[in-house]
């Protein structure tokens, strides 16, 4: 256990960014599910966008990795053009 009052509080503030980051990340993953389910092309290019920007912002905060990041929206992509 730390003793340091600093590392104490860094304890608590990784513990509060972990909760934050596992949350984000899988609304992201639940976003993608639901892109991938969709039927509707219309629909699927709307939700396309909103993807494509929470992917980016995960891998902009160092959530995931740029190239899956761009993996993930590649894929993506293909998949609706493909509706």
């Amino acid at each position: 256990m730390a003793n340091h009052k600093s590392a104490l509080k860094r304890i608590r503030s990784n513990n509060a960014k972990k909760l934050r980051n596992k949350y984000q990340h899988k609304t992201t993953r639940t976003f993608i599910k639901r892109l991938r389910s969709s039927t509707d092309k219309m629909e699927a290019q709307e939700l396309f966008k909103t993807v494509a920007s929470m992917i980016d912002k995960l891998a902009k905060r160092n959530i995931i990795h740029k190239n899956k990041a761009a993996n993930n929206k590649s894929s993506l992509q293909k998949f609706v053009n493909a509706l």
